[in-house]
């Protein structure tokens, strides 16, 4: 069975099947009647679950480290807790309660107990209880649990949808590609797919109710395709054409240590997009020049607590140090939208990408954004730091946004902590109140970074989460072309650059536009970096620069893409 998605990562991928899915837990009041038994049934779904979790503990501590591994350590302790046992032993006992109901109802009054509470770090301990009690009730009531981090065989994952903290927990070792029924190009998944170097296909629609797990698999990455259950001429067509692409894969590192440059001399900076540690090796590995977006919030997701100043200071010096002298552009916790914070109490809103997220949260949540703040001034001295607010869409939000800088170099400084005085601080220009308004955000700014994700969803009031208006996901339309020529030409009359970190920047066939528009700096996943350095060596730029002034003016989309096609075949 072929099924059609939109191809979201490059590659291909042979495989097995491994369904990702939650099974709700529910729990009855059924009543027991042999007590001893019940009990036995209760001590081995613990022992079962700190099993399990010691796994995924040492799994966490092998792939990430021990800070992140010391997370599942306070899991056990609290599976070890003498009250919580003793607790719902004697319910078992007096009420003759079934454990899994007896257990949930004595988790239910801790948790209660924990949320009430004055202090913060005891309220997110009641995130920690829950996520341990659901993995011993899911014993309890023989539900199986799919947890991709006790994988210890490769795979290709399928499931309904992967949210942004199931991607913090994929180990590129076993999860060799995923196919999705939600989903766009754009969405986190994606860019995690992308960062892992590892093939998606996203937006199958029905592809959890016509596969099973163990079955065979193909993904298709670059064509967007997902074949169950292949014969045997169509697995020996796509493992021909898997030696294919890791073949031109080989042929690409001879572009690792070469210019990006034009045909006719022009340099642009090439820099990778990461989202924690560990993928600076992949930056690396492709040559690229500087780390044009270092996403944050994956430090933050995924967890039941939020990372302290110390465990993000230690984050940012790892990845300033590898870098060394290259440039590192930090952008501050960009949350809310489709990525959500258990430790963090959001009301639900209407239409949460327009609403409270990114600056607009941390310039509320002063805590947590003075805690990130002094971390990066911490780590600045250890490399080539830049930092970068995302969501900026008035000159207010960036003077408070800058003023918390103020505020902490000042404290820092008085506390006898060495930090760099001199960073150059930057703005996404996401939101077209701040491209049009980019003259002036040019006197206040060192540099911008276009966002082109969520500049074209505000651009065409399209949510890019929304498959029913994915059509206006319009990357080569005139009037996103013309905002974003607005903000490099301010840039530029002001003395500063601009760079973009949005997925088109890793977008074969609109290069030359963004070549043309005289852009300064490109980021984009670590798995595309040399393949537009190819094919930023086969464009003439004064060329390039003619064709943006036609596309300006053109009418559409599909005008500007066949205007492309006619002048630019590599």
């Amino acid at each position: 069975m072929i099924v059609k998605g939109i191809g979201a990562s490059n590659g291909i991928s042979i495989g097995k099947i491994f369904k990702l899915y939650k099974e709700k837990i529910t729990t009855n009041d059924n009543k027991i009647d042999d007590v001893e038994k019940e009990i036995e049934k209760f001590d081995h779904a613990l022992f079962i679950s700190e099993l399990e979790i010691k796994k995924i503990r040492d799994k966490t501590v092998e792939n990430i480290d021990k800070k992140h591994g010391a997370i599942f350590d306070a899991h056990i302790e609290i599976l070890k807790d003498p009250e919580l046992y003793s607790e719902t032993v004697k319910k078992i006992k007096i009420e003759k309660l079934n454990s899994a109901k007896a257990f949930q109802s004595i988790v239910d009054k801790y948790v209660n107990i924990f949320k009430e509470m004055n202090n913060e770090y005891m309220r997110e301990r009641a995130g920690d209880i829950l996520d341990v009690s659901d993995r011993v009730l899911a014993h309890l009531l023989n539900i199986e649990i799919k947890d991709p981090g006790l994988l210890e065989k490769e795979v290709i994952i399928v499931a309904e949808e992967l949210t942004p903290t199931d991607t913090v927990s994929l180990n590129k070792r076993y999860v060799k590609g995923f196919a999705t029924e939600i989903g766009g190009r754009t969405g986190h998944s994606a860019i995690m797919a992308r960062t892992l170097e590892i093939p998606a296909v996203v937006g199958t629609k029905k592809i959890m109710e016509n596969s099973s797990d163990g079955d065979s698999i193909i993904i298709d990455g670059k064509e967007g395709l997902v074949i169950l259950n292949p014969d045997e001429y169509q697995l020996k067509e796509y493992k021909e054409k898997e030696n294919k692409y890791k073949e031109y894969k080989e042929k690409l590192k001879k572009f690792k240590n070469k210019e990006s440059k034009t045909k006719d001399g022009k340099s642009i900076e090439l820099a990778g997009n990461i989202g924690s540690p560990e993928d600076v090796e992949g930056v690396l590995k492709n040559g690229g020049e500087g780390i044009g977006l270092y996403r944050t919030e994956f430090l933050f997701m995924g967890k039941q607590y939020c990372p302290t100043e110390e465990e993000q200071f230690q984050a940012y010096k790892v990845v300033l140090e590898r870098m060394k002298e290259k440039p590192v552009i930090i952008r501050t916790l960009d949350i809310g939208g489709d990525k959500s914070l258990e430790y963090i109490s959001n009301v639900k809103e209407m239409n949460p990408f327009l609403g409270h997220r990114a600056i607009r949260l941390c310039l509320e949540q002063h805590d947590i954004f003075k805690d990130q703040i002094r971390a990066l001034l911490r780590a600045s001295i250890y490399g080539n730091l830049k930092i970068m607010f995302p969501m900026i869409a008035t000159i207010e939000e960036l003077r408070d946004a800058k003023n918390m800088i103020r505020i902490c170099k000042n404290e820092l400084v008085e506390e006898g902590v060495r930090i760099n005085k001199d960073i150059d601080i930057g703005i996404m220009v996401e939101v077209p109140s701040t491209a049009l308004l980019a003259d002036q955000f040019a006197k206040e700014v060192d540099f911008f970074s276009i966002g082109t994700n969520d500049l074209i969803q505000y651009t065409f009031a399209a949510d890019r989460m929304n498959e029913k208006v994915s059509y206006l996901y319009q990357p080569y339309n005139p009037a996103l072309l013309r905002l974003i020529k607005m903000v490099v030409d301010a840039s530029h009359k002001e003395g500063k650059w601009t760079g973009m970190c949005g997925e088109i920047a890793g977008n074969e066939k609109i290069i030359p536009l963004l070549i043309g528009l005289e852009l300064d700096e490109l980021s984009m996943s670590a798995s595309s970096i040399l393949k537009i350095r190819e094919i930023i060596g086969k464009i003439e730029f004064e060329k390039a620069k003619t064709i943006v002034k036609q596309a300006i003016n053109m009418n559409s989309n599909k005008d500007v893409e066949d205007l492309l096609e006619e002048n630019f075949n590599y």
